[in-house]
């Protein structure tokens, strides 16, 4: 007899579990206390908790986190009862907790401290509470505690009738007011049922509040209207409350304030979360620690926060240090409850389910394992984990746990915060395990089943697709196959392709899976056929109804036949090949090529070609066919294999791109906009997805060339395409061979032309290689029928076949024909030659312009003729023995020679005669601009001519200047210049003699400088000779001065510096004398030192004079003054006349100069004479 699932449970999982633990729900409080499962998790969070709870510091705030269904809400009202030690039935919850924790001595001792501590628990959920208070109101957060805290004291839960009942009491007044108000009331109802209704008791509340305060009907009218105007709540007001209240407890007492799913009330309103952080600081900083928060929410702490600027940054530092106790529940932890609390096996139980995984567990890699790309899930981790769990599988956790997080932030609950609400995951677990209980052992719980445990909590709208496939599907299994497609919609790491969705339909262990995955491949065929769920790629995706309307426009969606093989072609030649060029590996070069799809031209066309042929194509599959329309052709034909899920997606692809290009713009509800977004990024995946199936596709094609079908087998697609290209340029391109497989690049125009070059001047002619001779033979036959050849006609010629080469090749080549001196390059009537020709070959723009033609022949006699000139004109021989290249190398050493002259005339100012070199370097200009036929044929008419110039002239004076002659030219030259003024002195004749020499225009020839030279020489010693006569001459007149002044009165008087100065000044004139390199200024400067310095000299040598002042003034002294010397040559005379004639003339001008030497004396002047 086999056994059913529901024997292997300890408890009958069909019990009643409240899937749900809700905050101000206390029927079952023994229940949820006895059956609480205090997991590991659980157990580390609640040891952290009380420890702090324990050793308050200086944190008041808890913050509970986890996902919907882990649990938070159970833990926090167990929490709230334990620490306040609710009896319940006759059991304190304490003791009913603290035996679950039994086995760890520590924790059950933090929970018994905690419990010794004075406590009362306020617990609630936030969201209930908050019904009547917007989230816009000032203080919303604040006035929610305010009115919870209000009803713990029993008080109403509006704050401003509240606030009335909180000052009668705190004066003792209240319960006067509540008798007042039920004698005076309609009906005579109590308190408690009157403010149910305020605002119609107003008469019966204002009379009571008289009668309790003692105050006047006239002061106590409209009482509860003044205390509705005049209530405010502040935070602060708030804490001294629950202070006031703490201090009317016994010592030590605590509050705890125990609030659910704050992170949803919150969510993303700044506002909100740092209200809570000002309320947990206040309450921990007035009431001295011995107030508490603790808190749920879905998130973490910092997700719930989330992303804040600069100037928020410093308010949430301080949310995240206040609530500094975090307690994180994971899945982990879920599972952990739902294997203790509803699959725990019967001791008995265990045995057949260890049997079960030893005959299994083999396979659990390969049934359990998710693949293509999908997230990773757990597995059953060993024998224990697979007694707990069975008959789920622990990937089922995660999973659905996900999933729900998925399906609740878009919205697919019911609640007033779309989440799952009426459901926890211990619930929607339950509802599957009574779903299977009779099904024998060996059986699972496949993933779709976990739609019903959530069914209830989903929004109509959201479940129209189930429930009208339920209703018109004759296939159960495919509607839990859309099921399950539901549930993972919105969990984008997991992708529900065909073997990660068998996975999940999976239904015993024993399965055959090959006919699992073809039952729902073929359950995914019908539901997409039926626009239940679409495909992209090999991944599938349930569609809304929403969805579903804008698939159905896709699909009925037009595209035209050009824009799929506009599509193929973007995808084949600019992704998976990457280009339109394919390089030659021999030639390194590479060659175009024109793209067709199913024989249609794409683009730009070439002589070579790719033609895919795609199952689109009249004749995809008859091969024969194809090949015998290739025989003629000069393309490489690929014919694609068929595959109809590449066609069905190319064209759901084109017609996704196309529907939402049209409807992106216009669309302007927020849903269709959305579903618009996902499509284009949809369709992203799905490209990716076509580019990958055509790249494999490419792997298998046929390749066919010139009627022949290729065998290749290459590491990729791309590699095969290319290895094929190069059979077919080969193929083509016959003479490609007679480049000898040499690879050519821009550097070889400038080395093939400069070998040919070389191997010509060296004698040693190369012959013409195989590639050349063509090029040349092409070039002969052109111009024989007059037709003019440019390099870009060369290029043309010899890039198309049969020749295909290079364009590197075409002109390396025929510059090395030009260097051979075959061909002969112009452009715009100049030969080119040498550097200007390779640079002419090497830019595009210039080929047009330049003609190439054979190169004359000429007579070797005449060469020899160039050749013996050179050698006799420049002393040397040629380096080239061919007439062009002896002819450059001749215009280059006359361009040479012109550029020497023309340096040396820009020494004509020295050399006069130099200025005769002008014609001869102008004619050089010419000759070095010649071309060949000038030199062969014109040359020799006027190469004696030359010769003689070269004789008369050009040797000379080329000697005269690299020679000593240069020299003593030079230095008679500046003898002269640097003497002028000596000649009048000394050797005039001799210095005319010199110059005569050297401004004669034929110095530089014959003995001329030997001459000169001599002169020089002589004229030297002469010019010497008289500085040295002036200089003696001027020397013993002054020392004869000297000597003089040396006699006066005045000197042996002075003292001894002034002697000092007066004979230095003496040295000082002499040394000038022997300095001056000029005869006649020696004589100029001893007279001006006699007229100018030497009065000054005598005057310095006689101390001043000092005049007494007036006597009995009382005036000073009068400053002393230095006596005057004049020279007599300095003395102006008046004579009457300029010229003296007579005896009578020197008379006058005797007694005229005495007169003037006189008044001289009398003015107090000495005169030297």
């Amino acid at each position: 007899m086999t056994m059913q699932l529901k024997s292997l449970f300890a408890k009958p999982v069909d019990r009643p579990i409240d899937g749900v633990i809700k905050a101000d729900d206390e029927a079952s409080l023994l229940m949820e206390l006895e059956e609480y499962v205090v997991t590991n998790e659980i157990e580390k969070n609640l040891s952290r908790f009380l420890q702090e709870y324990n050793s308050y510091s200086h944190i008041n705030g808890v913050w509970i986190s986890g996902f919907f269904g882990s649990g938070k809400s159970h833990l926090l009202k167990m929490l709230s009862l334990v620490l306040e030690n609710r009896e319940i039935e006759g059991r304190h919850a304490a003791n009913i907790f603290s035996d679950k924790c039994a086995h760890d001595a520590i924790l059950k001792g933090e929970i018994d401290k905690a419990v010794r501590t004075p406590s009362k628990s306020i617990l609630f959920n936030i969201d209930q509470k908050a019904t009547i208070i917007s989230k816009d109101q000032i203080d919303a957060l604040l006035a929610v505690f305010q009115s919870v805290f209000d009803e713990s004291c029993g008080y109403y839960r509006e704050g401003y009738i509240a606030k009335l009942e909180r000052d009668l009491d705190e004066r003792g007044q209240f319960g006067k007011f509540k008798e007042e108000f039920s004698r005076h009331s309609f009906g005579n109802i109590s308190w408690e049922e009157g403010r149910e209704q305020a605002n119609f008791e107003a008469d019966a509340i204002s009379k009571a509040f008289a009668a309790a305060t003692g105050q006047t009907e006239v002061a106590s009218q409209n009482i509860l209207d003044q205390y509705s105007k005049t209530y405010n709540v502040s935070i602060e007001s708030f804490a001294q409350q629950v202070k006031r209240y703490i201090d009317q407890q016994e010592k030590g007492f605590r509050l705890t304030f125990f609030v659910d799913e704050v992170g949803q009330y919150i969510a993303d309103n700044v506002k909100l979360m740092t209200n809570l952080q000002t309320i947990a600081e206040s309450l921990n900083t007035i009431c001295n620690g011995q107030a508490w928060l603790v808190v749920t929410a879905q998130e973490a702490l910092d997700k719930v926060v989330g992303d804040i600027n600069a100037r928020q940054a410093n308010d949430f530092s301080k949310i995240m240090a206040r609530f500094g106790t975090r307690m994180p529940l994971t899945s982990q932890n879920v599972a952990e409850v739902i294997q203790k609390r509803l699959l725990k096996k019967k001791p008995e139980s265990e045995g057949t389910l260890t049997q079960l995984y030893d005959s299994e567990h083999s396979n659990f890699g390969t049934l359990f394992n998710f693949s293509d790309g999908s997230v990773t899930l757990k597995n059953f981790r060993d024998e224990d984990n697979f007694v707990e769990s069975y008959p789920f599988v622990p990937y089922q956790y995660e999973l659905f746990r996900q999933c729900i997080k998925g399906l609740s932030e878009h919205n697919v609950f019911e609640g007033r915060h779309s989440s799952v609400g009426e459901r926890s995951m211990l619930g929607v677990f339950r509802e599957v395990a009574i779903g299977i209980a009779d099904l024998e052992v060996g059986q699972l719980a496949t993933f779709d089943r976990m739609f019903e445990g959530i069914r209830t909590a989903l929004k109509g709208s959201v479940q129209t697709s189930i429930q009208v496939a339920e209703g018109n599907l004759d296939d159960d299994f495919a509607v839990r196959v859309l099921k399950a497609l539901f549930l993972v919609k919105y969990y984008r790491q997991f992708k529900p392709t065909l073997h990660n969705l068998s996975v999940l339909m999976l239904e015993h262990f024993h399965q055959d899976l090959t006919a699992l995955r073809k039952k729902v491949e073929e359950a995914l065929n019908r539901l997409e056929s039926e626009t239940y769920i679409q495909r992209n790629g090999d991944v599938y995706d349930f569609l809304t109804d929403e969805e579903k309307d804008i698939e159905e426009e896709i699909k009925n969606t037009d595209v035209d036949r050009t824009e799929i093989s506009k599509e193929i072609n973007s995808i084949i030649f600019q992704q998976v090949i990457g280009s339109t060029k394919i390089r030659h590996n021999l030639t390194k070069t590479d060659y175009s090529f024109a793209c067709k799809i199913d024989d249609e031209l794409q683009g730009r066309d070439h002589e070579l070609a790719i033609n895919i042929i795609t199952p689109f194509h009249e004749h995809s599959e008859n091969v024969s066919s194809l090949s015998l329309s290739s025989m003629n052709s000069d393309e490489l034909v690929v014919v694609l294999p068929q595959n109809s899920r590449f066609l069905s997606d190319l064209l759901l692809f084109k017609k996704t791109e196309k529907y939402v290009r049209q409807n992106q713009r216009s669309s302007s509800e927020e849903v269709k906009a959305r579903i618009l977004q996902e499509k284009g990024t949809q369709n992203s995946e799905r490209y990716k997805v076509l580019k990958t199936r055509i790249d494999a596709m490419l792997g298998e094609a046929k390749l066919i060339m010139r009627g022949d079908e290729l065998e290749l087998r290459e590491a990729s697609a791309k590699a095969r395409i290319e290895r094929a290209f190069q059979l077919l340029v080969d193929k083509v391109y016959s003479n490609l061979q007679m480049l000898r497989n040499i690879t050519y690049a821009d550097s070889d125009i400038s080395k093939y032309h400069t070998d040919a070059k070389d191997g010509i001047m060296g004698g040693e002619t190369a012959p013409l290689t195989e590639a050349q001779l063509q090029i040349f033979n092409y070039v002969q036959s052109q111009t024989r029928q007059s037709l003019r050849v440019t390099l870009k006609s060369i290029e043309e010629k010899f890039e198309r076949k049969p020749f295909g080469w290079p364009s590197y090749a075409v002109l390396a080549n025929t510059s090395a024909l030009c260097g051979a001196g075959k061909l002969e390059a112009r452009s715009d009537g100049t030969i080119l030659e040498n550097d200007a020709l390779i640079k002419s070959f090497k830019s595009n723009r210039d080929h047009q312009n330049i003609v190439l033609e054979p190169q004359i022949e000429y007579s070797a006699s005449k060469v020899k003729d160039l050749k013996d000139f050179y050698a006799e004109f420049f002393t040397h021989q040629p380096a080239a023995s061919d007439a062009r290249g002896l002819s450059q190398e001749t215009a280059s050493e006359f361009a040479r020679l012109a550029n020497k002259l023309g340096t040396l005339q820009q020494l004509s100012s020295t050399f006069p005669f130099l200025v005769q070199l002008s014609p001869i370097q102008l004619a050089f200009e010419g000759y070095a601009k010649k071309d060949v036929d000038w030199f062969i044929a014109e040359l020799p008419k006027v190469s004696d001519d030359i010769l003689d110039q070269k004789d008369d002239v050009l040797d000379p004076v080329l000697n005269f200047m690299d020679g000593p002659q240069r020299q003593i030219y030079e230095q008679a030259d500046q003898f002269l210049k640097d003497n002028q003024n000596n000649f009048s002195h000394a050797g005039s004749d001799i210095a005319k003699s010199l110059k005569s020499i050297l401004i004669d225009e034929g110095c530089f020839k014959g003995n001329k400088m030997q001459e000169a030279k001599a002169l020089s020489h002589e004229l030297r010693l002469l010019v010497d000779q008289g500085l040295m006569d002036a200089r003696e001459t001027a020397t013993a007149r002054l020392n004869s001065l000297q000597a003089d002044m040396q006699q006066l009165s005045d000197y042996q008087s002075a003292d001894l510096t002034r002697q000092t100065t007066a004979d230095h000044a003496f040295e000082v004139a002499i040394e000038e004398i022997h300095n001056q390199r000029i005869i006649a200024l020696i004589q100029v400067t001893v007279d001006r030192f006699t007229s100018d310095q030497y009065p000054s000299i005598l005057g310095a040598l006689v101390p001043p004079k000092v005049d007494s002042g007036s006597g009995g003034n009382g005036g000073g002294d009068t400053p002393p003054t230095p006596p005057q010397f004049v020279s007599a040559k300095t003395v102006s005379v008046a004579a009457s006349k300029s010229v003296l004639d007579t005896e009578e003339d020197v008379d006058s001008y005797i007694r005229a100069l005495r007169e003037a030497l006189v008044q001289q004396i009398k003015d107090g002047k000495r005169i030297t004479v």
